[in-house]
């Protein structure tokens, strides 16, 4: 056995680190699970249940890439795209099942408009999930993040008008192409710590609000929506610090 052979033999993964990146997979791939058990809450009139569901997924979304990032799946399946596997089930559950619910529950109101209102964010999505740069080096979301799943809470949880639904369905459709970068929370470097720890309480927040629908809490509310404030402040001043950033290299290099 020559040198190369013998180091590409010891470069092979053994087989605790080959099942422990099948299981962070099967973990991820747990969230298709969940969005047909979305579909089936909602097909049976079961919002809250629905939603509930939701939460699960957020979970699964923000744990298995820190997961599959520490057992090192790319090293250890390489031939298994682990990144398309996320998309999939990212667009099923923050694009796709959202949209079904919030036309199934009358939020869209109904007609082809209803319809026409729950098509135009799928297609935003469809178009950001094939971006390349949909997510950058420096680890934030370009454009609105398809965070349908989240909009869909609010306007349960708050029981939005049709008018308001329209608005924020519109608006948000829009900021999927404009170029701002979102925070990426389980991997945008600045603030990490406090991201994290505010994620963590928000999702809380999300749980308590569930819990005690139909009268959700002004003060749990409030306290979710000082978690949306955050993100969008710091969305905004990393995307203005990275055009700063540009602009000086460029004149530096004028």
């Amino acid at each position: 056995m020559n040198a190369t052979q013998h180091d590409h033999h010891a470069a092979r993964p053994g087989p605790g680190a080959v099942a422990a990146a099948w299981s962070v997979h099967v973990y991820t791939m747990s969230g298709v699970a969940f969005a047909l058990l979305t579909v089936i809450a909602v097909i049976e009139g079961d919002t809250v249940r629905a939603l509930w569901l939701g939460l699960v997924a957020m979970v699964i979304d923000g744990t298995d890439g820190m997961l599959a990032r520490h057992v090192r799946v790319k090293e250890v399946v390489p031939w298994f795209d682990g990144a398309l596997l996320d998309n999939i089930v990212d667009y099923l559950t923050y694009a796709f099942t959202p949209m079904v619910l919030l036309w199934s529950a009358g939020y869209l109101g109904a007609g082809p408009w209803a319809q026409v209102l729950a098509i135009v964010p799928l297609v935003a999505s469809a178009f950001q999930f094939c971006r390349t740069d949909a997510k950058t080096e420096d680890h934030l979301f370009t454009g609105f993040p398809s965070y349908w799943n989240i909009l869909a809470f609010y306007v349960v949880v708050m029981d939005l008008g049709l008018t308001a639904v329209t608005v924020l369905i519109l608006v948000c459709t829009v900021l999927v192409f404009v170029p701002v970068g979102y925070v990426y929370p389980s991997r945008t470097g600045t603030l990490q710590a406090l991201t994290l720890l505010l994620t963590t309480i928000w999702l809380v927040a999300y749980a308590v609000l569930l819990a005690q629908l139909p009268d959700p809490s002004p003060i749990w509310l409030a306290v979710s929506l000082v978690y949306v404030a955050y993100y969008v402040v710091l969305s905004i001043y990393l995307t203005l610090q990275r055009r700063r950033s540009v602009a000086a290299s460029a004149t530096v290099g004028a």
